[in-house]
This record gives C-alpha cells, sequence and structure tokens, in this order.
C-alpha cells in the first residue's frame, strides 16, 4: 500500500467486483441493482463497483447505514446512481452488501442489522456483513449470499462455522497484495491439490510398498464399523489390508472382504492384534468398545512405532488416557465429531479453528474435527475441507473416512494430508453417492474410486 497511489487496492477490488456482479445479472443494461453501504471500505467499495454498473446502464441505487469512505459517493452519482432507501431491495434484481468488512465484531448496528438481506442475487463484498472474518461466528442477524466476492486472500470464517453457510460460492479476487505470509496458517485444498497429494504406484512395486494397513476394529456386537472401516481402506489404494479382530467381527470382515487378511484374537489380547503382521500404519477404534479388554488394544496399537489413526471408541478410551497419545512418537491422527472432542475436555465454540489447534498442541497430535467443513491440523498448520455435506451425517460415514484415512497413512501421507486428502474425496464420493438429501455409508464407501478418479481427471461424473 505504501508503494501504490491512495485508492489503487480499492479500484482493483471494485473491479473486480463489478466484473463478479455483471456475471450475476442477465444483463447489465436496464438490470436494478442496489447496494447496501457502511461507513468502511467494503461500503466503498461496493459504491465504486456500482458506479462501474452504472456507467453500462444499470439503474443503481445506494441504500446508507453509515458515512461512505472518500468520494466513492460522488463517484457512483457521477455515473448516474442514486441514493435511495429500503424499499428499492423489493424489486432488486441484484444486492451488493458492503454493510460491515473484516474489521467488525459481534453483532451488527441496528441500522446495518435492518438491513440483513438473503439469496442467491446478493453479493457480499469481502465477507457476508455479520460474520466473523476469522473463526464464522455468526451471534445475530446476518447476510446470506449466494456469492462472496473476496479480495487478496481467502478469510477463515469464509470457510468454517456457520459463515460458511452464509457465504454462498466464494470468488477470491487477486488485487495485487502478493505472498502475505511464506505459509498461511489456513488453506483449503482443492481438486488439483488432492491430486497432487495423492500417493502414486511405483510400476515395479508390490503390494507390500503400496502400503499395508492394519485395522483393530469391530466387537461381538459392533461387526458394522469393522466391515466399513476395512472396506473404506481397500478402496482407497491400500495394497493389503490386515484386520486383527475378535471372532464375529473378523467373520464378517472375511466375508465380506476376501482380500483382507483377517486374524482372529480373543477380546482384550493386545499382542495378538500388533501381532498380526507387518503393516505401515493402524486404524484403530471403529466399534471396538470402551471396557478393559478393548483399552488393552488401544494402548497395545499405540504403543507401536507405525503412524495410528484414533477414531470412535478410541477416542473415547484415549480421552481418559490422554498420556498414551502423548508418549507416542510416531505421527498420530485423531478423527473426532464435535462430542467426542469435548471428551477431551475442551469446549467446541464458534472458533473451530482454534480449538483444533490447541488440543493437536497439547497432545501432540494432528487432529480432524468432522463437520460439514472439516478442520484438520497439527498444531500450527489448519486445512480446511469444503467438500463436506449434511447427507454425511449418517451411521457407518466415519468408519468409511477412518479407513481411508488409514489408507493413506500407510502409503505415506503424513497425518495433516492424510486427514485432509480423505475428508476431500470423502466429501466427494459422498456427493456422487447422495440424492442431495441422504446416502448410507455403503454407497459412499463403492464411490470413492470414483471420487479419487473425479481428482485426477478434474471431471466430477456421475
Amino acid at each position: 500500500m505504501a508503494r501504490l497511489p491512495t485508492g489503487t487496492l480499492m479500484q482493483r477490488a471494485a473491479a473486480g467486483l463489478a466484473v463478479a456482479c455483471s456475471q450475476r445479472l442477465v444483463g447489465v443494461y436496464g438490470s436494478r441493482v442496489v447496494l447496501l453501504v457502511g461507513s468502511g471500505n467494503n461500503g466503498a467499495d461496493a459504491l465504486h463497483a456500482g458506479a462501474r454498473l452504472a456507467a453500462r446502464g444499470a439503474a443503481v441505487t445506494a441504500v446508507l447505514a453509515g458515512s461512505p469512505v472518500g468520494d466513492a459517493l460522488a463517484a457512483l452519482r457521477a455515473a448516474g446512481g442514486r441514493v435511495g432507501d429500503a424499499a428499492a431491495l423489493e424489486q432488486a434484481d441484484l444486492v451488493v452488501d458492503g454493510l460491515v468488512g473484516i474489521g467488525g465484531r459481534g453483532r451488527l448496528r441496528d441500522a446495518a442489522a435492518g438491513l440483513v438481506v438473503e439469496g442467491e442475487h446478493v453479493v457480499a463484498v469481502d465477507l457476508p456483513s455479520g460474520v466473523d472474518a476469522d473463526t464464522g461466528d455468526v451471534t445475530g442477524p446476518a447476510v446470506r449470499a449466494g456469492l462472496t466476492v473476496t479480495f487478496g486472500t481467502g478469510k477463515p470464517g469464509l470457510y468454517v462455522g456457520a459463515g460458511r453457510r452464509h457465504a454462498g460460492q466464494v470468488q477470491l479476487v487477486d488485487i495485487g497484495l502478493g505472498p502475505l505470509l511464506p505459509e498461511p496458517f489456513l488453506q483449503v485444498l482443492d481438486d488439483v491439490d488432492v491430486a497432487m497429494l495423492l500417493p502414486v504406484r511405483d510400476p515395479g512395486g508390490d503390494k507390500y510398498a503400496s502400503g499395508v494397513v492394519g485395522v483393530a476394529a469391530g466387537s461381538t456386537d459392533y461387526t458394522g464399523a469393522a466391515v466399513l472401516a476395512v472396506g473404506g481402506a481397500v478402496r482407497a489404494g491400500a495394497g493389503m489390508v490386515r484386520f486383527a479382530g475378535v471372532e464375529h467381527a473378523a467373520e464378517q470382515v472375511r466375508s465380506r472382504w476376501p482380500e483382507a487378511v483377517v486374524r482372529t484374537v480373543r477380546p482384550g489380547d493386545g499382542d495378538g492384534v500388533v501381532g498380526a503382521g507387518r503393516v505401515q500404519a493402524w486404524v484403530v477404534g471403529p466399534g471396538l468398545g470402551t471396557d478393559d479388554d478393548a483399552a488393552a488394544v488401544i494402548r497395545a496399537v499405540l504403543a507401536t512405532d507405525v503412524p495410528v489413526l484414533v477414531d470412535a471408541d478410541a477416542l473415547t478410551v484415549c480421552a481418559q488416557h490422554p498420556d498414551w497419545l502423548r508418549a507416542r512418537t510416531a505421527p498420530t491422527l485423531l478423527t473426532p465429531h464435535d462430542r467426542e472432542l469435548e471428551r477431551f475436555g475442551v469446549t467446541v465454540g464458534a472458533d473451530r479453528v482454534g480449538v483444533v489447534r490447541a488440543l493437536a498442541q497439547d497432545l501432540g497430535v494432528t487432529v480432524l474435527l468432522k463437520g460439514d467443513a472439516t478442520v484438520v491440523s497439527d498444531g500450527h498448520r489448519v486445512l480446511v475441507n469444503d467438500t463436506g455435506s449434511p447427507v454425511l451425517a449418517t451411521a457407518g460415514t466415519g468408519d468409511v473416512l477412518s479407513g481411508g484415512c488409514g489408507a493413506l497413512l500407510a502409503q505415506g501421507l503424513g497425518p495433516l494430508h492424510a486427514g485432509a486428502v480423505g475428508a476431500h474425496l470423502h466429501g466427494i464420493a459422498g456427493a456422487l453417492a447422495g440424492d442431495g438429501a441422504s446416502t448410507s455409508a455403503a454407497l459412499v464407501l463403492e464411490r470413492w474410486p470414483d471420487a479419487v478418479r473425479a481428482v485426477r481427471t478434474g471431471r466430477l461424473g456421475g
């Protein structure tokens, strides 16, 4: 900013915003555009973009909820725009939200709150008004946009928490800020990122070189979790899956997945589980139970020197024995949902990113917090997955995810990327398997290879 003439960055932002608005309209000439203008830079961005639209023949009306910055209002008037009141919203083809920017905190003031709108025809400037830029928290009335045009770099609140649902589609406009940090602490992986991270098999390799994952899951009462976790590992490309569990669960796994190497062990036989054979990573917990026998198996798996994914019942046990996690020297990935995370004595509030980072630092592990926007952190870096959807909130899908991420660990990905890549593919598989309203874990399992194909080819097929 020190090197550029005053107003340069604002004009760049306004130009990008105007183009995005033009693309939302059927035609600019004769369209009715309403600008909701606050007293900050977002309001000025909206006014300058409105001036560009007015110059192209749009009927642009500014509704003021504060005193505009600089010469922005004069620019709108010079281009043929005018100032009006909230009644203009009733006939608007497009509404541009420039009420509050990234500096806003807490509830909107009354003047802005009275202008809150929602719909596909709403374009938010940088951030929907009423959404916290850092956490995505919404504490009162907030704009719900069809499109958010954000400048320079993404804001965490657009991708996590309630902010994700208020932002709609997010479009980034480069205004020439350049790299803000050597590596941003929070990133959202896209299909290209995931395709580049996916393991590629060595043409001269064998099944052992393609990742051997061990699965310690299931019990006499809960066999489905074992079947789904093993299936997730198989579908995610593990060269071999070794299953170790009690008799009834082992029978079900052997019947459903004949390619898996199955070892039957007695309840609580941790030595028998880890002695099932050489593996590059373990998945422990789905359907295992939380009694003393389960705890013995969990402790034995955690005592190994290979990466371990801890899910479901194993999370409940580890919450009672956090020292088992802190003592590990090999990579560890925890995959809780909100209630499981809170068993570790933390509260999942508005700042999902903050709580995940803090717990990961405390335990010396990587944490994947499930949700419509999955947050994965090793305590420093944060990766957010935006392919999730409510259709995945059904029994067994978490077991599929744990098996898939475990296979990626066994294939050589670190826990941060194994979690993020697995969550990304899991979300796409859910979208391919569902009808927009519901799906099942078995269908998600079957569509995992299609999700891999989609990110590698750039085509999201049906």
